[in-house]
């Protein structure tokens, strides 16, 4: 469990990743995610995610440029998106990602959808990106135990990463269970659910006993299930709140009552069902 915003992790490959990061989905490009990213960086995060798909790929290398942190302290993390997919398209893709960010490497790049009959030679063209030192480590997004399965059964490299949706009410236990038992770790995206659960009785309760917000007393729980996790934000005053959880613990009772929450309740698709394109 990590300790601070900038505690580290170690990955399978032997790579450490911070533990707590800012997401930047639907952050527009331009000057809101880069005041985003600056922000946070200025302030003490040091793993940032984007994705091809967000559109925002350029504002985040500009905010970590604009920010007082050197690039190499910087974890970035991009993904291929769907329309990306197979070998040599992710190879085309992830070109196009590095000239977005005015990167010369990637600190970690996923899969971000397990595209059917496309995430194998998507892996592979990844796989050997790895192997050419362009990104530091691979992992992927929105992966079900049977995709993991698949995945690995031709790989040659572990996935590092599975980054799923994750929050009190969609805890995905069978996936975090395996990838726990494959040294795969799991990274959380809404983990707020956007907001749907600030209001719950049992979290608003823990809140007002630690004197923390609802967000913070979720983040934590998300820390201290050993989840990475990268909550999304571009209000300045935000940003630093959700990573002031380094102040106060949950009982084990209190993660009980978290974790008793899960309603299997979705907030994104299904990755056996999702829209491919």
């Amino acid at each position: 469990m990590i300790n601070g915003l900038q505690d580290r992790v170690k990955l399978n490959n032997g790579i450490e990743m911070p533990g707590f990061g800012l997401g930047v989905y639907k952050a527009e490009e331009g000057r809101e995610v880069v005041d985003a990213v600056r922000t946070a960086v200025d302030h003490g995060y040091r793993l940032v995610d984007t994705a091809s798909f967000y559109k925002n790929e350029q504002g985040v290398g500009e905010g970590i440029r604009e920010a007082s942190v050197d690039r190499n302290d910087i974890f970035v993390t991009t993904k291929v998106w769907n329309d990306e997919q197979g070998y040599d398209e992710t190879l085309r893709a992830f070109e196009r990602s590095l000239d977005q960010l005015g990167f010369d490497f990637l600190d970690l790049y996923l899969i971000h959808w397990p595209v059917k009959d496309q995430f194998r030679d998507t892996w592979k063209a990844m796989e050997r990106l790895y192997d050419e030192g362009v990104i530091k480590a691979i992992g992927v997004s929105n992966f079900h135990v049977h995709h993991l399965q698949n995945l690995m059964a031709s790989a040659n490299v572990k996935p590092v990463i599975n980054q799923i949706e994750y929050h009190p009410h969609l805890t995905q236990e069978k996936v975090k269970q395996f990838c726990e038992s494959e040294h795969i770790r799991l990274e959380a995206w809404s983990p707020m659910k956007k907001g749907r659960i600030f209001d719950d009785p049992t979290i608003t309760e823990i809140a007002d006993r630690y004197g923390k917000t609802p967000a913070q007393v979720i983040l934590r729980w998300d820390v201290q299930n050993h989840v990475i996790t990268i909550p999304k934000s571009v209000t300045p005053e935000r940003i630093k709140q959700n990573a002031d959880i380094f102040d106060f613990e949950l009982t084990q009772d209190e993660m009980n009552q978290i974790n008793a929450m899960n309603q299997n309740d979705r907030t994104g698709m299904n990755p056996d069902e999702f829209d491919e394109k």
